[in-house]
């Protein structure tokens, strides 16, 4: 279902919560994402490109900065205190249906097994719901992704019935199962 476009909201964004601050990405952050993009992992289950070098990251973050201007997307550094970058989660308004918001996430080699990327989908979560007003929070992750359906259930998300989506990133089309959390409607 289309209805008139929606934006995010304008204000620097700096959530707490859960054992974590998601804040917004700076140019001092540049070695720090590349540390986490440039990985096998992030590169088999992203659209982000591989090799992820210091170039690559001066281009993600402009694409970054140009989408939160526009009011397309936030992305939000993971760190324990405001400091050090050790994950991403990104926040926009969903393609199908812009009465829900899509979450993306990931996190560094070396922080995983942390509860991190749970931790910050929470506080997403509770962003996106509180204060963007989402029908629901979305995550679409494919099947074999085991790991990232592990952190949708830990934040409390739950398959829904909604027809697979289609994507292609790379060369290659990857089929998500799309995973909801509602916004005082009862479980997917």
């Amino acid at each position: 279902m289309k209805n008139q476009p929606r934006t995010l909201p304008a204000a620097p964004v700096r959530l707490a919560g859960q054992n974590i601050v998601l804040r917004e990405w700076d140019e001092a952050d540049i070695p720090a994402l590349i540390e986490m993009y440039d990985d096998p992992e992030i590169d088999r289950w992203t659209p982000v490109p591989s090799p992820f070098d210091a170039e690559a990251a001066r281009a993600y973050l402009g694409r970054a900065r140009e989408a939160r201007a526009e009011g397309r997307r936030v992305q939000l550094a993971i760190t324990a205190d405001g400091g050090q970058p050790q994950g991403e989660v990104l926040i926009w308004w969903d393609d199908l249906d812009d009465r829900d918001i899509e979450l993306a996430y990931g996190v560094g080699s070396r922080f995983r097994r942390r509860g991190l990327a749970s931790a910050a989908v929470t506080v997403a979560t509770g962003y996106a719901l509180q204060h963007c007003g989402a029908r629901r929070v979305l995550l679409r992750i494919e099947a074999d992704n085991a790991p990232s359906a592990a952190v949708a259930r830990s934040a409390g998300f739950a398959p829904t019935t909604d027809e697979p989506v289609a994507r292609e990133a790379k060369g290659r089309r990857a089929l998500l199962r799309t995973w909801g959390h509602g916004n005082g409607e009862p479980a997917p």
